[in-house]
């Protein structure tokens, strides 16, 4: 058991590096914007994590290479001290990025040893939060992608991440609807694995007989909302998501630009041209709502998504190998881009599970507090890491917020 927990972190901590290599070192600073955080940061607070919920309290003998990073890569955690502003991550040009990979040895040095002691009175616990600490950096390596691409659109030179073609092939299939009886259904986490607390307990939910869309809403689907006065229509927003397109001056999704008559869409691959038949991504849970009261559907709950993704196929070790855009889905026959394309908005409230009982201690604020206000997403992305997705698996994030791979799949009740 160890020696595999071993191998899953030295190949975590790895993958991470490797999200930056094609990056310069100068690039490590990029930040757009308050909500996102640089690459530097990202490589920075993974490491944190390790050193705050594992070394210093379970190595008496580890000392830190520089106090202040304490608060300088503390995200959230209110019960661990002070954090560094998240607006101002961009403006850390030190420590640089050579001793951001020092920081990183030193914790990866002392965390094999940490694992190596099979006498620690702690142990059960110790390997309890690594397979956390794990599971948060694989968080982090989407993350990564997710606000590199942000900083590096509002660059006018609208650069790439990667070089070279996306490589997506085929064409989309026509929409079609599966359907579901409903029932009496267990939802949450069930399994010997590893969870987050926010998949727990599990518990039964009645749910109507209901149908999902096969696959994914496209670019031409969505392009007919648009030229149909989509953003212009009150009717068919919420009431806050239409004070938010008021607010923001939304017309297209986060990422769709036109530049001499051509459709362009930004992509990690730099701007190309805008495929009809690839899944519509960056868009708020208010435009999704909105598209889908267009098009005489709604959004799933999430416990519907849930009852569906678990009689599908589980998520393929296709994810997270090196495609950085949502592909073409197939001929419909079953449900398609359940976690390889875009996160997919639910109409459901973040919520706490009946019974669910946050962590004691600091490492309680992974999730609890932060259950107010955000919808669920399901599913995952195009950038989400191999073996991290599973249907019970809960994003969380605003309404408003689009800056993630996040798309649409429509739901209905039967007719």
């Amino acid at each position: 058991m160890i020696e595999a927990l071993l191998a899953q972190y030295r190949q975590t901590r790895a993958l991470s590096l490797s999200c930056c290599e094609p990056l310069a070192l100068e690039d490590y600073g990029l930040q757009a914007e308050a909500f996102t955080s640089p690459p530097k940061w990202h490589l920075a607070h993974t490491t944190w994590f390790f050193e705050t919920f594992l070394l210093k309290p379970f190595s008496p003998g580890y000392v830190s290479p520089e106090p202040a990073y304490e608060v300088l890569f503390n995200s959230y955690y209110n019960g661990v001290g002070e954090q560094f502003p998240r607006p101002q991550r961009g403006l850390l040009s030190r420590p640089t990025v050579e001793e951001v990979g020092d920081y990183r040895r030193q914790v990866d040095t002392a965390m094999e040893g940490l694992l190596a002691d099979d006498t620690h009175p702690e142990r059960d616990e110790i390997l309890e939060r690594v397979k956390l600490g794990i599971e948060h950096e694989r968080q982090h390596q989407e993350l990564f992608f997710t606000d590199l691409k942000y900083s590096l659109a509002v660059n006018p030179l609208l650069p790439a991440y990667i070089r070279g073609e996306m490589g997506v092939a085929g064409i989309a299939g026509a929409p079609c609807w599966l359907g579901y009886e409903g029932g009496l259904s267990g939802i949450g986490y069930r399994g010997e694995g590893f969870c987050f607390d926010n998949e727990l307990p599990r518990h039964r939910s009645w749910l109507e007989p209901f149908e999902l869309s096969g696959r994914l809403v496209t670019n031409g689907e969505y392009a007919q909302f648009i030229e149909d006065g989509g953003y212009r229509r009150p009717e068919l927003w919420l009431a806050d998501g239409w004070a938010t397109v008021q607010a923001s001056g939304w017309t297209a999704p986060q990422y769709w630009l036109e530049r001499d008559g051509v459709a362009l869409e930004y992509t990690l691959y730099g701007a190309v041209a805008r495929r009809d038949d690839l899944p519509v991504c960056h868009v708020s849970g208010y435009e999704a709502d909105a598209f889908a009261r267009w098009a005489g559907a709604r959004l799933p709950t999430e416990q519907e998504w849930e009852l569906a993704a678990s009689k599908a196929a589980p998520p393929s070790d296709g994810v997270g190998t090196g495609h950085y855009h949502p592909g073409v889905a197939g001929q419909c026959g079953e449900l398609q881009q359940l976690y390889d394309a875009c996160w997919q908005w639910t109409r459901s409230a973040y919520s706490p599970y009946p019974g669910y009982t946050a962590s004691a201690g600091a490492i309680g604020e992974y999730n609890g507090k932060f259950m107010s206000n955000q919808w669920v997403l399901r599913g995952g992305s195009c950038v989400s890491t191999a073996g991290h997705l599973r249907p019970s698996y809960r994003n969380f994030f605003y309404p408003q917020d689009r800056w993630q791979f996040s798309g649409i799949r429509l739901a209905r009740d039967p007719q």
